[in-house]
């Protein structure tokens, strides 16, 4: 561990998963909160347009999937909310229409699309300082706006309909996080990729969820969670020549399913 210290891709390797996990957990402790799992999914799925539209025009395909992305998420909050459409309708035709637009675009693109198996099952390894700049940016805004609106965050995440009656920006409160939600997706593609990260927005929150439902708690417990999760997914999958990104979900899994065991068994005592 402190050979791999000196390499500078495993220090950015290390510094991107604990900005992830900050992201990761504040997102994700608000998305399971407000049952909002199968929409992340549906975002995440519906980045791999964008991903297609930047490798067949040449462009940063992390740009086109963030733009993609935004639009996905206001698209699915308006169709839900203004349409008359079932939420879960409307994720469903953006998961699809992201998916065979990235199929489609790439299946366009001249030659090979490049690193496409490091976006689609992540490798943390790959993580470069901007990436590094990005992440930091997202975490420290995420941080101030969490800081000065916590309560209002709340109200919307558990009671909606209450938090109406306090007059409070409702609408607005859910499209801004709508589009923090997008952006983190995309930002935390290169960790663990867009086929896994779901699960990065989540097993943290429901792990530290067995223990309290106290929203602050979660965030920070979820954030603990997360980076360990990461440091030991990178360190074991290094070792073990294995994919890094599955790897970390693999240990998230795994942890979960033991607290859970242990906390069933010791109410059964």
């Amino acid at each position: 561990m402190i050979e791999l210290l000196k390499y500078s891709f495993f220090q950015n390797a290390l510094l991107g998963s604990l900005l992830t996990a900050v992201a990761c957990g504040i997102v994700g402790t608000y998305i399971v909160a407000r049952r909002l799992v199968f929409i992340s999914g549906g975002i995440t799925h519906a980045s791999f347009g964008g991903l297609g539209l930047g490798f067949y025009l040449g462009s940063n395909p992390i740009l086109m999937a963030l733009i993609f992305s935004v639009l996905s998420a206001f698209g699915v909050e308006w169709i839900s909310k203004s349409q008359s459409v079932r939420e879960d309708s409307a994720i469903a035709g953006v998961w699809s229409l992201g998916m065979a637009l990235g199929v489609i675009f790439i299946f366009l693109t001249p030659g090979y699309a490049p690193n496409l198996s490091a976006y689609l099952f992540g490798n943390i390894l790959t993580v470069s300082t901007t990436d590094i700049i990005w992440i930091a940016a997202l975490s420290i805004l995420l941080i101030l706006v969490f800081s000065f609106f916590m309560r209002e965050i709340i109200y919307v995440a558990f009671d909606n309909d209450f938090a109406v009656t306090q007059r409070l920006p409702v609408k607005a409160i859910e499209y801004m996080m709508m589009f923090f939600i997008a952006v983190t997706i995309v930002l935390s593609i290169r960790l663990v990729g867009i086929m896994l990260l779901m699960s990065l927005l989540t097993l943290p929150q429901i792990t530290i969820n067995l223990f309290t439902s106290d929203f602050k708690k979660i965030i920070l417990g979820s954030i603990v969670v997360g980076f360990l999760g990461c440091v030991a997914g990178l360190v074991l999958s290094y070792y073990l020549n294995v994919p890094s990104g599955a790897f970390i979900i693999l240990v998230l899994v795994l942890f979960f399913l033991g607290v859970k065991g242990v906390l069933f068994l010791t109410h059964r005592q």
